[in-house]
């Protein structure tokens, strides 16, 4: 009896173990960014499920400010090594078939290394395969590697401001520059606070949650010129440079340094951990009030007093470059394509004895943030660059992941620019890069995640792979392997409809500026048919009809295609739901187009299909637009307070033209559905 239910008990665990799905010893495994060194050598034998747990407590005891360097498990082997020869924040990283070890100088370099090792654990996951043998040496090349948060138009929701910096975290991020304007509580001027403003406790919280995973938030205030968040109230009317503009401070108005030195205090208070003060300082000329002074003199008296107080608060102040350039004559070597090296060094030659006049009143603790966002690569750009360090003041560069597009990032998510401004500022031994990420037209924030990758890629790593790898391996940490392949790509293809999206069903003129005219739905809109005179309206806009036909068909495409990826995503789907609403709201006017082609047929059951689709045009676009406020808003808070007082919008930034989203989103379709109602 007792060898039948021994041989039964054999049985039984038999057939249990057989049953259990085997672990792969092959997987692509791809990390974001990739390591200095990186090699694979076989499988490890390591089930990933074991590591899982001890993984998620590691991670918890350093973000829960526990070191690394204590945590003591057999599974993971960490090690501080001072003398360890690395650049800060890099690593050694092991995994044979006993052991999983992590060795570096600092406990910032342990936490990247753990980030790594969650990648590939992820990926052994979904894949469903042991850890690699992998041996790894791994270090930065660049030392700070920062994104431009920048709200002053809207507010995500708080919870995801939490998700961002894990995801920032992952991807070997370790500053934030967050542009605040008025989305702080101000509590020492706190007319300038929107009444939607997160408290400084509530920024507190946010900042004490990223510098726990090794991401250093620092402020940006706006002074001297995009001043409008403040200006723009009655109370701080006789502080304007020009009494008309709400756009700059005066600077020899001592009550300008009050009122900025106060709102430098309260965002201090926030971002507790900051090591930079941004002053901005761009895209401004000052009169002093008509007081006879440069605006080149006055700029440089405005950024020391603030670069004075930024230095008493044991920080150093960050100031944008172009308005000294521009001054002085050379802003236009920067970025005109048509000028020959030859033609640069002339301009430089005869106009940088203007900057070298007041050199001696640029403050030297300040750094001085060369801004590009198209071509970094250019030989004004570089010429700038130079001067600054020739002088002996510190420059650093800033990228963008997005500029002023509407809906969604363009040109490949600025990747271009991005990888040449990185490999720029690796060559030249700078200290960092920002990427910056401007809320001017206010894309949903979760399409810059492609661009934020890629910026992570470019300077922890500089260019060890192409664009398209890059590109490749972002899918795969985002959405897990099945959606690495590049039949799952998308939204490079989408950007072409996108573009034509903006001004689309618009004749001559620009989405961002229609708000200054009388009667912009007969100004600024599309001609309707007229139906006496069949073919006219066909005959005008052929052109933009064809590419309307070509466009639906691209559209319909990657809608079909992010359909299917969605069923396939691991994690991480809201993205694509994100860009399927961008996708469907593009398309609008690609069917509004050819609909409207149709009404200028002369057959008349063209004609009919035409009225049909019309009547039914304003029930569509509703249902698009609610479709698009239900995605977005989980995330995003959509609407500005009613109690929200808009600024002159000076740059005629789209997100800055109405405190309800649609209303500023789609104007334009808004517009159109009334003019075919009519």
């Amino acid at each position: 009896m007792k060898r039948v239910s021994f041989l039964l008990s054999m049985l039984f665990l038999i057939t249990f173990f057989g049953c259990q799905p085997q672990l792969k010893t092959e997987a692509e495994f791809r990390l974001l960014p990739l390591p200095s060194e990186f090699s694979i050598n076989g499988s490890s034998g390591i089930d990933p499920s074991s590591v899982r747990s001890v993984l998620e407590n590691a991670k918890a005891e350093f973000t829960s400010g526990g070191r690394l360097e204590s945590f003591k498990t057999p599974e993971i082997l960490f090690e501080l090594n001072p003398d360890l020869k690395i650049k800060h924040e890099g690593y050694l990283f092991s995994i044979d078939a006993n052991e999983i070890k992590i060795e570096s100088n600092s406990e910032s370099g342990l936490w990247y290394g753990l980030m790594t090792l969650d990648q590939l654990v992820q990926d052994a996951e979904d894949q469903e395969a042991y850890l690699p043998q992998v041996e790894i040496k791994d270090e930065p090349a660049l030392a700070y590697r920062a994104v431009h948060l920048d709200v002053k138009h809207h507010l995500e929701k708080k919870e995801y401001y939490y998700e961002l910096m894990d995801r920032l975290a992952a991807l070997k991020i370790n500053g934030i520059i967050i542009e605040i304007e008025d989305k702080l509580g101000f509590e020492l001027q706190p007319a300038v606070a929107s009444s939607d403003a997160f408290s400084i406790a509530d920024w507190k919280a946010i900042s004490d949650y990223a510098m726990a995973r090794n991401i250093r938030i620092s402020p940006l205030v706006q002074g001297l010129g995009h001043a409008s968040f403040i200006l723009k109230h009655p109370e701080y009317e006789e502080l304007r440079d020009d009494p008309e503009s709400d756009w700059a401070f005066n600077p020899l108005n001592e009550k300008t340094y009050e009122v900025q030195f106060d709102l430098y205090t309260d965002a201090l208070k926030a971002f507790t951990h900051a090591n930079y003060l941004h002053v901005g300082g761009d895209e401004v000329h000052t009169t002093g009030r008509n007081s006879g002074k440069s605006p080149l003199e006055l700029q440089l008296i405005w950024l020391n007093r603030v670069s004075k107080y930024a230095e008493d608060k044991g920080l150093t102040p960050i100031f944008w470059d172009d308005m000294p350039l521009q001054n002085a004559s050379v802003y236009r070597s920067i970025y005109d394509p048509k000028l020959s090296e030859a033609q640069v060094d002339s301009i430089w030659a005869k106009n940088e004895v203007k900057l070298n006049e007041f050199v001696d009143m640029f403050p030297k603790n300040c750094i001085y943030m060369r801004w590009n966002y198209s071509m970094p690569e250019s030989p004004g750009n570089k010429k700038a660059m130079k001067w600054f360090a020739e002088n002996g003041f510190q420059v650093m560069g800033a990228t963008a992941g997005q500029t002023r597009w509407n809906l969604m990032p363009l040109e490949n998510s600025n990747t271009a620019n991005i990888r040449d401004f990185a490999l720029i500022s690796i060559n030249n031994n700078a200290d960092g890069l920002l990427l910056t990420l401007w809320d001017d037209d206010s894309p949903l924030f979760e399409l810059y995640q492609r661009g934020i990758s890629t910026f992570a890629e470019y300077t922890w790593s500089g260019e060890k792979r192409s664009d398209e790898e890059i590109h490749t391996a972002f899918r795969q940490r985002l959405f897990g392997p099945e959606l690495a392949s590049d039949e799952f790509a998308f939204v490079e293809k989408l950007e072409g409809p996108v573009a034509f999206w903006k001004n689309a069903l618009l004749d001559g003129r620009d989405r961002n500026r229609l708000r200054n005219l009388d009667d912009p739905e007969n100004q600024a809109l599309i001609e309707l048919p007229n139906l006496d005179s069949a073919g006219v309206w066909t005959e005008k806009y052929q052109e933009r009809v064809k590419k309307a036909e070509e466009n639906m068909e691209v559209v319909k495409e990657i809608l079909a295609k992010i359909e299917a990826s969605k069923k396939l995503a691991k994690r991480n789907v809201y993205n694509l739901e994100a860009y399927e609403q961008v996708a469907k709201a593009v398309q609008f006017s690609n069917e509004a187009l050819i609909t409207l082609a149709k009404l200028d047929h002369p057959s008349g059951e063209e004609r009919n299909v035409a009225k049909a689709e019309l009547a039914g045009m304003a029930a569509k676009w509703n249902s698009i637009e609610k479709d698009v406020e239900k995605v977005y808003g989980k995330t995003r808070i959509l609407d500005k307070p009613e109690d929200y007082i808009l600024d002159q919008d000076h740059h005629v930034h789209l997100a800055n033209q109405a405190k309800k989203f649609a209303d500023w989103q789609f104007y334009v379709e808004h517009l159109f559905i009334e003019k075919i109602k009519e």
